[in-house]
């Protein structure tokens, strides 16, 4: 079966793009907007709408497969690519992607996704952007599961030899700033892991002590107890703090895990996991930081963990940083790394390699693109998969349940 035709639609995120830079300066909330000047190449704003964009391959047999470009929303931070804006890149798609793939017979997934993400753009003489990658690797992976009639799920495990979950992946809900309302319904729903927080503000969120985040985790351990909807139900609570931490400990890795340890003991009965202690400006520093911080819990017998995320955008990163064992998982935040392949092997990697693998991603992407990843990680199995798009736990965390229970439902039919 060949493809015959490539075609562009654009679309809206589940989420904002925001400016990480302007943000940390000391932007200002009014309602959902953010008050002053951005601060990194593109924006026009501190916060703007998410954009993305429908690659949507038509096949021989008159079947549709297609996935959606998306980037993050903090673009263009911590080396990141930068803005993605439809009406910038559906143009190169039509020039530049759609004739490596009109005609093509339909092979295997991984043949199909090397063809945008190891290609260099004629025009610029770099690989494309992370998100075309993304999305085109979506529709590769799609095309090759309707052209077989198998699930996207299925021809991942055969590609990579893998084997197709018998149960759900934990899901990872995030609330946003809207905190205590979003982590009860987290927990009416049973979510695994919860609740992300966004602890991106030392004076307004963290605390000048961190002190802050302390309260915030004592209400949400208390909060759990009283309301768990079943006897048994014991989620993982995960925070993000983005570097946070760093700024209120002077990056003094030893008062860090002090603190880190501290916050175990208020989360108990519960496991802690804190994403992004610090942000050390650049990826060797970075990876040794939290690997120090790592040791430096071990050391304190501390169960808590520390997840990488920032500096670590790339497959390559993520190698890094797992043989460096700088953290205890390592988000594989998928728009990140370009095409859906190399999140693929990322997660493997980090498997092999004794780290737990997050499947993450961003609130910043669609519906597409957040039901091909749930393929991915039903046929990876991730230690945990990020409930999106959107910042909160009713549309992420619907679409990524539905869909790993529609292939648990078909896995064994077709």
């Amino acid at each position: 079966m060949k493809i015959i035709n490539v075609v562009c639609a654009q679309g809206k995120t589940g989420f904002f793009f925001d400016d990480q830079k302007a943000i940390k300066a000391g932007a200002g909330h009014d309602g959902a907007f953010y008050i002053g000047q951005p601060m990194t190449e593109g924006f026009t704003a501190v916060r703007q709408a998410g954009e993305s964009i429908s690659v949507l391959f038509i096949l021989e047999n008159g079947a549709v497969a297609h996935g959606d470009c998306a980037a993050v929303q903090y673009s263009g931070a911590a080396g990141r690519d930068p803005l993605f804006l439809a009406k910038d890149f559906i143009p190169l798609i039509e020039k530049e992607i759609a004739p490596m793939y009109i005609g093509r017979e339909i092979t295997s997934f991984r043949e199909l996704a090397d063809l945008v993400d190891k290609t260099k753009s004629p025009s610029t003489g770099k690989i494309y952007h992370t998100a075309i990658r993304y999305g085109v690797t979506q529709a590769c992976l799609d095309a090759v599961a309707k052209s077989k009639c198998k699930l996207m799920a299925q021809v991942v495990a055969e590609e990579y030899g893998t084997a197709v979950s018998d149960t759900m992946i934990p899901i990872f809900t995030q609330s946003g700033d809207d905190r205590y309302v979003n982590a009860d319904k987290m927990i009416m729903k049973g979510a695994q892991v919860l609740p992300h927080a966004l602890f991106n503000h030392v004076e307004e969120k963290t605390g000048l002590k961190g002190e802050k985040i302390e309260a915030y985790i004592e209400w949400l351990r208390n909060r759990i107890l009283q309301f768990k909807p079943y006897e048994s139900y014991q989620p993982v609570i995960h925070i993000d703090v983005y570097g946070t931490l760093g700024l209120v400990f002077n990056n003094d890795f030893a008062r860090i895990a002090d603190y880190i340890a501290g916050l175990e003991k208020i989360a108990a009965p519960f496991a802690l996991r804190v994403e992004g202690p610090v942000d050390m400006g650049e990826k060797e520093a970075q990876i040794e930081g939290l690997r120090i911080i790592r040791e430096e819990l071990e050391k304190r017998g501390s169960k808590a963990e520390i997840v990488a995320d920032e500096w670590c955008n790339t497959l390559e990163d993520i190698q890094d940083f797992t043989r460096r064992k700088a953290g205890h998982m390592i988000q594989i935040k998928t728009p990140d790394l370009g095409g859906i392949n190399n999140s693929i092997e990322a997660v493997i990697f980090c498997k092999e390699n004794h780290i737990g693998a997050y499947l993450g991603g961003t609130c910043n992407e669609t519906n597409r693109s957040a039901e091909v990843c749930a393929h991915v990680a039903m046929a990876t199995s991730p230690v945990q998969y990020l409930a999106k798009p959107g910042m909160g736990v009713d549309e992420g965390y619907m679409l990524i349940f539905n869909e790993m229970q529609r292939i648990l439902a078909l896995k064994n039919v077709l």
